[in-house]
């Protein structure tokens, strides 16, 4: 068959119309340095948000983190309509202890602050701290619990009680009263967690607060982890006379998890009740949420496997479950395109997200769990559900319709018939709706222009009326003025086997399609990743910017298994993760080589994660392709890496032995030829130095010559201090060097 590709590069460049004039790449002007996006300078290219914002029930406010103050601001006019605290001035009740606010939640009837202080970070989603109530009417703020740091302190629906986890335990505290009650008192270090997620359910299914109210506030339905069989990670830190080991639960694939088990508790009486999740014990629970009826809690079932999801409906009081709806596959059912889980007020029905038709889409079922109807449809996936609205019965979604690079709100009625898009300008919107939908924020970004946020009026049917501008980075656009900048151009090239992949490419500023020039690719390519979409990148753009202007090319794709373009797409990968995904960014690199401006012997490529399992694999499976490449934090054998994300894809190792290890770097470590840069935390928690170190030794076994560098202590992110600007100045002399 006689290979060719097709389409070649789109003028895609600058989607649509920017929001403001002053957005567009400026094309003359100042260099960007490292010291701009890492250094002293840092912060010359950061973009402003609006963060913190809670929606008021009252129509036309919500509140705002501003200053150390909680702020209450008019929908409509943006002007501060009360100051509902402020650090500088609250006390605690009885003394003159001021604190800091640093993050802060209402309760339900608006009349108290739960205020987060000194918070301490655990791990990804994790952290503790010291919580404070401050009641609106008394203006006393008091301290939550003296017993130690919190975690996960949250509101009672009527706004009497707060639950927290300490040490393991579940607790609630009586606000009248000041009465603390501990609700579970088996819990340990490594070994019981009530209330709270273990390790690889926070990574994996996004969850750290493993707890939810009842309706009425009766009641507390928790996850209990039993983590004594799962094996320990040792990590060591370094830097005193003797190093420390920090030991934690962390299950590799194949390995026991954590033993889950869903309770009820009842705040009034302490009694609980366990809830009837079936015999199998090596299961999956990530998601518990109450119905409408106070006693009737919905649980979320996975089997280790994950290719088969149970949405349970449970009694409260007897713990007693039925199965009203199942999802399953033939690869995996992917929580989170089943995670639009919402219970109408009616009390009789519930929107559920689904792939059952090959692109997640909304669906409406009865309680029983029969379907009533599907609400949206088509070769497009929605990608957040927002609410419905149940006085006009009408739902809120943004999706990838018009485009897998763009994100949409759009609005469709109860009955399916009406969709209505929302947004028109080209990019990525976020939105942040309001509970009684009358009003959103809007934050709208594009390749080539930053954040703005509006604030947004709905219209039903009609399309949205801007109220005012919150946010356009005015001074980050009059900053970019100031720079020459070469800006994303979007492109699509087809691949011999039929499939066409999206890209971008930022080009050398005084480019010139007569000369040859050397591409960086760019690459992450897991699971539902995507790099390749119209946004704005806040940090690698301009470094990218700096090697542009040392006259390389640098370019990602997307390969397959990537996410926005349906299941099929994305579950290309199953049970042999690395395969396709480096045939695609293979081709990619040839395609690449086969245009007129590129130098096909100098194409390199870097990755971090996921990327960086990436980036091993095309400098050994695609080494005569591939002239050198970095590896920052990689997965090297997927047998070091965690149950629950790495058996979604693979199954497990006992099952499936030869996707962990057909697609392993360490298995190609032979197949070396070019310069490579491999890089690691020593304090990496989520992909653990004994990845780079594994893959070294296979390295050293097979004589191939590299570099490698570690940081101590650092963790995923390898961050902190200057630590950033210490790697990009050695990953860029290294590309300076082999590029």
């Amino acid at each position: 068959m006689k290979k060719h590709f097709i389409s070649g590069l789109l003028a895609l460049c600058l989607l649509g119309a920017a929001p403001s004039a002053d957005a567009q790449m400026a094309t003359t002007g100042k260099s960007v340095t490292l010291n701009d996006i890492w250094g002293s300078n840092a912060g010359v290219f950061s973009q402003r948000t609006v963060s913190g914002v809670n929606w008021m029930k009252a129509g036309g406010f919500y509140t705002s983190l501003t200053g150390g103050k909680v702020v209450r601001y008019n929908i409509t006019t943006g002007q501060a309509a009360e100051t509902l605290f402020d650090e500088q001035t609250a006390t605690v009740d009885g003394s003159s202890q001021r604190i800091d606010l640093e993050d802060y939640q209402l309760s339900a009837d608006e009349r108290k602050l739960l205020i987060t202080t000194q918070e301490e970070p655990i791990y990804r989603r994790s952290s503790k701290a010291e919580f404070y109530v401050y009641d609106l009417d008394t203006k006393k703020l008091t301290r939550l619990s003296k017993g130690g740091k919190q975690q996960y302190a949250t509101f009672s629906p009527d706004g009497k009680r707060v639950a927290f986890v300490r040490a393991n335990n579940l607790f609630v505290v009586d606000l009248a009263s000041g009465q603390e009650t501990q609700l579970t008192s088996d819990g340990k270090f490594n070994e019981v967690i009530n209330g709270g997620a273990d390790w690889v359910y926070e990574e994996e299914f996004s969850m750290a607060r493993a707890f939810e109210w009842a309706p009425d506030g009766s009641k507390v339905a928790f996850i209990r982890f039993d983590e004594s069989r799962v094996p320990e990670y040792n990590m060591q830190l370094w830097g005193k006379l003797y190093p420390t080991d920090y030991r934690f639960k962390y299950p590799k694939a194949g390995e026991a998890n954590s033993v889950v088990s869903v309770w009820v508790a009842d705040v009034a009486s302490g009694k609980k009740t366990k809830v009837d999740t079936g015999t199998e014990t090596d299961i999956y629970l990530p998601r518990i949420n109450w119905t409408q009826n106070p006693n009737l809690l919905s649980v979320r079932r996975l089997n280790r496997l994950q290719n088969r999801m149970d949405l349970l409906h449970a009694d409260a009081t007897t713990g007693q479950t039925t199965v009203v709806l199942t999802e399953t596959s033939p690869t995996y059912v992917d929580l989170e395109a089943t995670d639009d889980l919402t219970y109408l007020a009616d009390g009789k029905t519930f929107i559920h997200s689904s792939e059952r038709d090959g692109f997640k889409h909304l669906y409406l079922y009865d309680l029983s769990g029969k379907q009533i109807r599907q609400l949206t449809s088509g070769q497009w996936e929605v990608v957040n559900f927002l609410g419905i609205d149940q006085k006009a019965k009408a739902l809120y979604y943004t999706s990838t319709e018009v485009s897998p690079l763009e994100r949409h709100l759009y609005r469709v009625t109860l009955d399916g018939k009406t969709k209505t898009r929302l947004t028109t300008q080209a990019g990525t919107n976020t939105i942040n709706i309001s509970p009684d939908y009358a009003y959103y924020l809007r934050y709208l970004a594009a390749a080539d222009s930053p954040m703005t946020v509006t604030v947004e009026q709905t219209q039903g049917a009609k399309p949205a009326k801007t109220l005012r501008i919150v946010e356009n980075n005015a001074p980050l656009r009059s900053r970019l003025a100031e720079y020459a900048l070469s800006p994303k151009r979007f492109f699509q090239f087809t691949t011999p086997n039929g499939t066409a992949l999206n890209g971008w490419m930022i080009r050398p500023m005084n480019f010139d399609s007569t000369k040859r020039y050397p591409v960086l690719m760019f690459v992450y390519g897991g699971p539902g990743s995507q790099t390749v979409s119209n946004n704005w990148e806040a940090r690698d753009f301009f470094w990218y910017q700096t090697l542009a202007q040392k006259g390389y090319i640098i370019v990602s794709v997307d390969n397959r298994g990537t996410g926005a373009r349906g299941k099929e797409f994305r579950t290309a990968t199953y049970a042999q993760l690395g395969k396709l995904e480096t045939e695609d960014q293979i081709l990619a690199a040839k395609y690449l080589g086969g245009l007129p401006y590129v130098d096909k012997s100098r194409i390199g490529i870097w990755g971090w994660s996921y990327g960086g399992y990436m980036s091993s694999l095309c400098m050994t499976l695609g080494a005569d392709v591939f002239k050198t490449g970095i590896a920052v934090a990689p997965v090297t054998t997927w047998r070091f890496y965690d149950t629950i994300y790495t058996e979604r894809y693979l199954k497990r190792p006992q099952d499936n032995p030869s996707g962990y290890d057909d697609n392993s770097p360490l298995t190609h470590a032979a197949k070396l030829k070019g310069p490579f840069l491999l890089v690691h935390g020593t304090g990496d928690d989520n992909v653990h130095f004994q990845n780079s170190v594994a893959f070294e030794e296979a390295l050293i076994k097979a004589n191939k010559q590299f570099r490698s560098f570690y940081y101590p202590n650092r963790n995923h992110g390898i961050g902190g201090g200057n630590t950033r600007l210490h790697l990009y100045q050695m990953m860029t002399e290294f590309i300076e060097q082999n590029l």
